[in-house]
């Protein structure tokens, strides 16, 4: 949404009604994946262009709104309103709908009447082809991590296959509370006892990477990520309640695997684990391609925007593949971070749409969840901490690359738009 522009709204639109619209909007903008920074902003300007004054105070759980009437005198009509909110989860094709529809209200050529009907219209499920999509991309993503890492082809046929039951599992706990609440636990359980499956009756696996690469659908990198960003914003609570939140599914994550690897070992059957990465460079060419597809379904992006969610996805990796390799991995990170931080404001500002159909694509292949989560394993599965201390490090020259290139991408190229 737009910054600097004057109310457009004809004030006799009664105030309750403007409200009801604002708390709609925050809904929905919470409920698609936008940060607490964004989307404070966004509501801020929003409401200013409705005639309000609004003061939004927002965590991934919920929000504070407070409304109040410029024309009023102070303390007359304030109006306070409370949501308690399950956390958001990313849908592209929603929040730029949601973004599109805001701008037609604050622009006049939507009532506010329509604009929240046209709100609710997207509260509709995804039907069954979306809910297929999004297995299938649970199942691309497996299988293309593991070729981006150049496992063997029984490696990758695995992780493809666990994606798979995990998508439908994903499916299945979705709108079951119980289930939901263990989900990431039961889910890694699962991808761990096919793995350790595979491993011990098909052939040899590198079996932690193939769960790793499995459950990259579920890693909190982009939360991790979300978090630090917002803590660097000064959005205390927000941001550490969201790094609590990612913690917390490091923790479910890591303890579903080892509960699997435990009771494998309690029942006698051994693994069999190798370290072998064979494959050629076209098979990492390939599988790039593949899950710059797979995050693209995953992120429920707009079909329109399939190919922009894939060339940001496949220039963020190559970027920092290649300026990684000339002056090490953690320029590289910054740089494409940097430039895909820029590449979205520039987006956003050409195109009057959201930035994030750009820049969260761009970073997903270098969040540090499958890192996180690597490091704990480690740890736990040698009863030392200092065993997986290399790889928590390398989470946090991950993380402030990461931040680093999204803060100076905005100071360079500053967005007009806040999502």
């Amino acid at each position: 949404m737009l910054a600097g522009m004057t109310p457009r709204i004809p004030r006799h639109d009664p105030y309750a009604t403007r409200i009801g619209f604002m708390v709609e909007l925050a809904e929905h903008l919470h409920a698609h994946g936008a940060t607490s920074q964004r989307l404070e902003g966004a509501l801020t300007n929003a409401a200013q262009q409705l005639g309000l004054d609004c003061e939004p105070w927002v965590n991934p759980t919920g929000m504070v709104l407070s409304f109040s009437d410029p024309t009023l005198p102070p303390g007359e009509g304030d109006t306070t309103r409370v949501l308690r909110l399950t956390p958001g989860e990313l849908n592209l094709y929603k929040l730029c709908e949601v973004d599109r529809i805001a701008e037609e209200v604050v622009a006049g050529r939507l009532g506010l009447a329509d604009g929240r009907a046209a709100l609710r219209v997207l509260e509709r499920p995804a039907g069954w082809r979306g809910d297929l999509m999004h297995v299938i991309g649970f199942g691309l993503a497996g299988a293309s991590v593991a070729g981006l890492l150049r496992l063997p082809w029984l490696d990758i046929a695995t992780a493809g296959v666990v994606g798979l039951a995990l998508g439908l599992l994903e499916h299945f706990t979705r709108h079951r509370p119980r289930l939901k609440e263990a989900g990431d636990a039961i889910a890694a359980m699962l991808a761990g006892s096919i793995a350790i499956a595979v491993a011990s009756f098909v052939g040899p696996l590198n079996l932690n990477t193939v769960v790793i690469a499995s459950l990259i659908a579920l890693m909190p990198g982009m939360a991790l990520t979300n978090a630090v960003n917002e803590l660097t914003s000064q959005h205390l609570v927000s941001g550490t309640a969201r790094f609590a939140g990612a913690v917390a599914t490091m923790i479910k994550l890591t303890v579903g695997t080892m509960i699997a690897l435990t009771a494998a070992q309690l029942l006698g059957i051994e693994p069999m684990v190798r370290a072998l990465r064979p494959q050629p460079a076209w098979v990492e060419w390939g599988a790039l391609v593949v899950a710059a597809l797979a995050f693209a379904v995953l992120f429920r992006a707009n079909r329109r925007d399939y190919v922009l969610v894939m060339v940001a996805a496949m220039a963020g990796y190559l970027i920092s593949r290649l300026a990684g390799a000339a002056w090490g991995s953690n320029i590289g990170i910054f740089l494409a971070a940097l430039l895909l931080s820029v590449a979205g404001n520039g987006y956003a500002r050409w195109r009057k749409r959201p930035g994030a159909v750009v820049r969260v694509p761009g970073i997903i292949l270098m969040v540090p969840g499958s890192a996180s989560v690597r490091s704990l394993i480690v740890s736990l599965q040698q009863q030392d901490l200092a065993a997986g201390g290399e790889a928590a490090l390398a989470v946090v020259n991950i993380l402030l690359s990461l931040v680093a290139g999204l803060m100076f991408g905005n100071l360079f190229l500053p967005s007009r738009r806040n999502l």
